[in-house]
């Protein structure tokens, strides 16, 4: 129900309705299946338009033990069991994983949480953008306009602001995980549908970061294939497009195919802070919050354990904090790549593809997880190019955290900068 005229109280306010908003009212749900009464909850979403994020593919591995997408209550659009790297010199890396790789389309994920939420009478949707964020006398308080321009306010217990970050906090370093991808459907078999090729590494190379191609299959004859870029800024629309192209007709021939769909996205790669609590009563969750691993940009998984956690906390009548998405010493590894990354003392091609060639497949994913042990950790550092990280992270505690740009947003074209 859409109420975005009327004042109303809720426990718990979730600003929001993307996958990190989605995930902590459907853990909520389930927190509170053994509450009388349960706690309510308002979730606050933008009306349709460019506010709201465009349509999207989110892949993650499974948890340990269990099935494809156990506990997502949404669809898995697809899953692999094997896992394919390509060197820079098409050498094949990878192959049969413990977990199963899993993608979900976040339309098929909105259309299942829109209609668990619909069906609970503790949870009530407002539509309007919110203006306004911040501690009240008793809670926390939420107001913004609806479409036609009409004021509202919330109040609630504890709020969940889970909008994307327009402003990056200040960092040492910041590249931009940007791409742009094809949903292809090929005359011919061109694919293994049981093999996801995480990243390709034939692409041509940027003078400082990384780029790839990553091809999920969806059938003998139909794919995602994405050019993905770690550098300081995207590319414009006729970079990606000519990338793309690039690939499919000369690196990797698909024959004749048709795009069906595109995606496209940017994701943060920082080592800024991230403020997990910005008030008495007011919570970041999602990237906002730090659940964006900085070494990687997966994000999904990290945003539902988080949410689990947090639903948790309210149950158990604690303080619900949400918990650090990531271990320090991983963000201090992701900080030591992100600057070898950036200033060229690694080539990014060669590091990923020596990742995989040198270590265990089931060690890498963990990793990637965060989810290794420390013996794990260790093993992988001293099979990377141990003097460039070495330097790279003995001289972060002297480097300055500097301001960062604007967040550009998915679908905003820009030019190339030069690297720095």
């Amino acid at each position: 129900m859409s109420r975005p005229e009327t004042d109303m109280d809720a426990d718990v306010i979730v600003v929001g309705a993307g996958a990190a908003g989605l995930s902590l009212a459907g853990h909520l749900l389930d927190a509170a299946a053994s509450s009388s009464p349960p706690p309510s909850v308002a979730v606050v979403e933008p009306p349709p338009g460019p506010a709201r994020s465009p349509e999207r593919t989110w892949c993650f591995w499974e948890e340990e033990g269990g099935g494809p997408g156990a506990g997502l209550g949404a669809p898995v659009a697809a899953s692999w069991r094997r896992l394919l790297v390509r060197g820079p010199d098409g050498e094949s890396l990878g192959g049969d994983s413990p977990r199963r790789y899993l993608m979900v389309r976040s339309a098929d994920f909105t259309r299942a949480m829109d209609a668990r939420l619909a069906a609970a009478p503790s949870v009530t949707r407002v539509t309007g953008t919110v203006t306004a964020v911040g501690d009240g006398p008793h809670g926390a308080r939420v107001s913004g306009t609806d479409a036609a321009g009409r004021p509202f306010a919330l109040t609630g217990r504890w709020v969940f602001d889970s909008r994307p970050p327009r402003v990056l906090p200040p960092a040492r370093t910041t590249l931009l995980q940007h791409f742009r991808g094809w949903f292809v459907r090929t005359g011919e078999d061109r694919f293994d549908p049981g093999t996801a090729e995480l990243m390709d590494l034939r692409t041509p190379q940027p003078r400082c970061g990384l780029s790839f191609a990553y091809v999920l299959p969806l059938g003998p004859r139909e794919a995602l294939v994405e050019y993905t870029e770690f550098s300081p800024s995207p590319l414009t629309g006729r970079e990606y497009e000519a990338a793309l192209r690039h690939y499919t007709e000369r690196v990797r021939p698909l024959g004749e195919f048709t795009v069906t769909g595109t995606e496209q996205g940017v994701i943060p790669m920082t080592d800024g802070h991230f403020a997990r609590r910005a008030g008495r009563s007011v919570f970041r969750i999602g990237t906002a919050g730090g659940a964006t691993r900085p070494s990687t940009g997966y994000t999904f998984a990290t945003v539902r354990r988080q949410s689990a956690r947090v639903a948790a906390a309210l149950a158990a009548g604690r303080t619900p904090l949400p918990p650090r998405p990531h271990a320090r010493r991983h963000l201090a590894m992701d900080a030591a790549l992100l600057r070898a990354l950036a200033t060229g003392r690694v080539d990014g091609a060669d590091f990923f593809a020596r990742l995989f060639r040198r270590n265990r497949l089931d060690s890498v994913l963990r990793f990637l997880d965060g989810g290794s042990a420390f013996h794990e950790e260790v093993a992988i550092g001293l099979r990377s190019p141990v003097w460039p990280m070495a330097r790279s992270l003995a001289e972060l505690p002297l480097l300055p955290r500097r301001p960062s740009a604007v967040m550009p947003r998915s679908g905003d074209s820009h030019q190339r900068k030069a690297p720095r």
